[in-house]
């Protein structure tokens, strides 16, 4: 987990820059701060936006879009408006300090160092940029300009319990632990509140004097203070394992898991307390859990074949114990325990795993980027068993067979440096949205539909010129909308109004003359009811009728496309047909194609069209050829967010992080909320 920078900012600092004339965007920059200020950060963008699209010229409008975006994690979007913001008034104190910021969480440390040299140059002895700056040089090692940097913020600030803080990172790091411990204890006789201060001193007491119960005085502190943070529990799980209180250690791990379900290091422990206690079922259910988030978990692999062996399942141990052998060819203790579970098994090829382990223990384990370390959950110093170079003084690329099983059989714990998010009523837009457990997935199709779901960003439907159009001519029973987010229809009478819609129909045409209208109108109210092959049909009478009709070819699409989603979704449980479903989803996919074709034919402007003809290419894995699409939909409309986010999905999916981060962060610019939670998934 990236060590978040401190980073205040006053936003009433920057009343001093010019006002803005004309009364609206002054209104709309003021709502914008208001949301800002309220963490609406998604919602404060799109204000923002009308501003700069008024008035290019004016730097507030793009230093607070540059501040929303920084707390949205968006920090290469935030480095860009905040440069902006410089180019229109380069005397901008705030703006200096926010690159600063950005540019240290993007890994520019020197640069990071540059602007706050900048900054300070016309505040020297402002208490956050001098902070920022020490934290900088010691990113870059620089351990004697950090240190020079600290000694300067607590002579300006010598109640600033933080500066003491960062002061004892450093010397942790330069090895002075005497130094270090003096300064947390200093950082908490100013404030007792100081959270990392206890966690920091427990990392201490365990790394340097063994002194578990220590450590647990300290975490009960950080305990009270952050009650609500999964990582402490699993800290201190980890110290009444230690202690042997199993009893308090499974509580704790019970209760990470109950805040953060998904928290793979809680789940992982808690597995191996189980199995510790023979509970081999529940410790098999963790570990299922664990894998289904990080399937090349290979730590997670080794343990859960130890648990199949014990269980007498030793047909689902020789399958995880080999895929470990397979990432770690020379671990003697993989070799020694496919050995055990072949013998069990009754397998003569068990004796030449055992004397392979044999000789392997003699060697050492080349080193290589562990793929359990690189989860969302990060493993922090304390009792930090995948730290590299344990055991191994000569700093080499190998290291002795004891540490990395110890490392395949050790209890985790987590990265201490941690915030509590706040809690908002509409979490579906508000606050740091990138934090929120949301499924990864591309922007829908686009539809008609008679209904919608507006939302604070996007309050109105879409527009297309035909459904305008057609709107106009008052011919369908109920407004046609244009949208990728259809409610569901849950009142009675709403649901009833459509099937005698179609009833309506059904008696008008068996007694009037061929109206293409009717047949598209019996066709959405079929599709509105979830008739998929009824409104295939109708809007399929309605081409015959007139070829010509662009949004009868539209909805057939749909039509085809939803019917198959929902086939699909009912067989779901029938995997003997694998292939022949797939040969089917090829055809009705090629058939959508054409359907979107006929309607770019049509239409050839259509924007709409090109974003479905790219999330058809996408279930097709044609990436390349839904990069074109999306492409093609942006050209056309340069406000597409859904296109932003479906090319930044598109661009990942082809391994172009660079593009995928550019995208992602414009789809958020225009609203689309869950571009800032990929975007922050795909750059972890």
């Amino acid at each position: 987990m990236k060590l978040r920078k401190i980073f205040c900012i006053a936003i009433i600092a920057l009343s001093s820059l010019p006002t803005i004339a004309q009364i609206n965007t002054d209104q709309v920059l003021r709502i914008g701060r208001n949301a800002l200020y309220f963490e609406d950060y998604v919602l404060s963008i799109q204000y923002f936006n009308q501003v700069i699209a008024a008035k290019p010229y004016l730097a507030q409008p793009y230093f607070f879009r540059a501040l929303a975006k920084f707390n949205l994690d968006d920090f290469a979007g935030a480095e860009a408006d905040v440069s902006t913001a410089i180019e229109h008034n380069p005397f901008i104190t705030d703006a200096y300090e926010l690159r600063g910021v950005t540019r240290q969480n993007m890994g520019k440390i020197k640069e990071a160092v540059e602007d706050y040299d900048k900054a300070l140059s016309i505040l020297p002895e402002n208490r956050g940029i001098l902070f920022n700056k020490a934290l900088a040089l010691e990113e870059l090692k620089d351990y004697d300009r950090a240190e020079e940097a600290f000694n300067n913020l607590i002579k300006h600030h010598p109640r600033f319990d933080s500066g003491y803080l960062g002061r004892a990172k450093l010397y942790l790091s330069i090895k002075d632990t005497a130094k270090a411990i003096s300064d947390i204890d200093k950082a908490l006789e100013i404030n007792k509140n100081a959270v990392n201060g206890y966690v920091m001193r427990a990392d201490i007491a365990i790394n340097s004097h063994g002194d578990y119960q220590k450590a647990l005085e300290d975490m009960n502190e950080a305990i009270k203070l952050q009650p609500r943070y999964a990582g402490y529990f699993i800290n201190r799980a980890f110290l009444r394992h230690q202690t042997d209180d199993y009893y308090g250690a499974m509580s704790d791990y019970d209760y990470a898991v109950q805040l953060d379900p998904l928290n793979s290091v809680a789940l992982y422990n808690r597995a191996l307390l189980r199995a510790e206690v023979h509970d081999y079922n529940r410790a098999i259910d963790d570990l299922n859990q664990v894998i289904a988030l990080h399937p090349n978990d290979y730590r997670t692999l080794y343990n859960r074949s130890i648990v199949f062996k014990e269980k007498g399942d030793y047909k689902d141990a020789l399958k995880d114990v080999n895929k470990v052998i397979e990432a770690y060819p020379d671990l003697a203790a993989a070799y020694f325990l496919r050995f055990d579970i072949k013998r069990l098994m009754g397998d003569r090829s068990a004796e030449k795993d055992y004397n392979h382990s044999l000789a392997l223990a003699k060697q050492r384990v080349k080193k290589k980027t562990d793929s359990t370390s690189g989860n969302d959950t990060q493993i922090g110093s304390m009792a930090d068993v995948f730290g590299p170079g344990i055991g191994n003084p000569s700093g080499d690329d190998s290291e002795p067979q004891e540490v990395v099983a110890a490392r395949f059989s050790s209890l985790l714990t987590i990265n201490d440096n941690s915030s509590v998010e706040h809690e908002y009523n509409n979490k579906s837009i508000r606050g740091k949205v990138q934090n929120q457990n949301m499924s990864i997935d591309i922007e829908p199709m686009f539809v008609l539909s008679y209904y919608s779901a507006p939302t604070e960003l996007k309050p109105t439907s879409d527009y297309m010129r035909e459904v305008y159009d057609l709107n106009r001519t008052n011919s369908l029973r109920f407004i046609l909308q244009v949208t990728n987010k259809e409610p569901s229809l849950s009142q009675e009478d709403e649901i009833q109004r459509h099937f005698e819609s179609i009833e309506y129909y059904n008696s008008y045409i068996a007694t009037h003359a061929t109206r293409v209208v009717d047949f598209f109108g019996r066709g959405m109210d079929h599709i509105t009811v979830h008739n998929y092959k009824a409104a295939e049909e109708d809007f399929s009478r309605a081409i015959d009728i007139m070829p010509t009709f662009t949004l009868a070819w539209f909805m057939r699409s749909v039509a085809r496309y939803k019917d198959f989603l929902s086939e699909s979704e009912n067989n779901n449980g029938n995997p003997a047909d694998a292939q022949l479903k797939l040969q089917k989803a090829r055809i009705t996919y090629n058939s959508i194609l054409s359907d979107i074709d006929q309607v770019l034919k049509l239409s050839p402007n259509s924007a709409i069209a090109y974003f479905n003809k790219g999330v058809i290419y996408v279930q097709l894995q044609d990436f390349t050829s839904a990069l074109s699409a999306f492409n093609k939909a942006i050209e056309l409309k340069p406000d597409f967010g859904e296109a932003y986010y479906n090319r930044g999905y598109v661009y990942f999916k082809l391994g172009n992080r660079d593009n995928g981060t550019a995208d992602l962060s414009k789809a958020g610019e225009l609203g689309i909320v869950p571009s800032y939670n990929l975007m922050k998934r795909m750059n972890n």
